[in-house]
């Protein structure tokens, strides 16, 4: 009987897993004796758990106001010209948000370890069991919010122009008024 049970624990493998690293199971059932119940187990378990939780927020904001002059010519015997600048607003903005989360699943494949086992020379009437497990789970959640602002207010005024109570009228001209606005954004994300 305590040769069985030495037999017995010499046969059961036992391997642990340190994170990362792959170890070679193996386990061999031999020179056992009649009538004998046999087991040689190797487990693998491996698990990764990945969380990313990414937030940006841009915001561009332009506020603009120009005005011209007024251009005035009044009262006089000759008028003469009279002219005011121009008014002219231009905003540009430009965004790249770029989110990158590279997953884990490559790491359980590669922790994945060998395994093997081997049942040779039993007694007569013996039950022998061999198994290999291996498991491998990997999670992976990704929580990406992105949040994008271009506002641009802008206000452009022209002046007045007037030529009043001239004996010979002259010329009153005011500027031009111009607004231009342009927003770039690019977004990328990839999981």
């Amino acid at each position: 009987m305590k040769k069985l049970l030495r037999l017995l624990a010499a046969a059961a493998v036992s391997t642990s897993l340190t994170t990362g690293i792959a170890v070679a199971q193996s386990g061999s059932i031999d020179n056992t004796g009649p009538s004998s119940t046999n087991t040689s187990t190797n487990t693998e378990t491996n698990t990764t758990t990945t969380t990313n939780t990414n937030r940006a927020r841009v915001g561009n904001i332009s506020g603009q106001l120009s005005a011209s002059g007024n251009a005035t010519s009044n009262g006089n015997t000759t008028g003469g010209n009279a002219t005011s600048g121009n008014a002219n607003n231009n905003a540009s903005s430009s965004t790249s948000v770029s989110v990158s989360n590279s997953s884990s699943a490559s790491w359980v494949s590669a922790g994945s370890a060998s395994q093997s086992n081997s049942v040779s020379n039993t007694g007569p009437s013996s039950t022998n069991n061999a198994t290999n497990t291996s498991t491998n789970t990997s999670t992976v959640t990704n929580t990406n919010t992105v949040g994008v602002l271009n506002l641009s207010l802008q206000g452009a005024f022209s002046g007045d122009a007037n030529s009043n109570g001239n004996t010979t009228g002259g010329n009153a001209t005011s500027g031009d008024a111009s607004n231009s606005s342009s927003a770039t954004t690019t977004l990328n994300v990839s999981n």
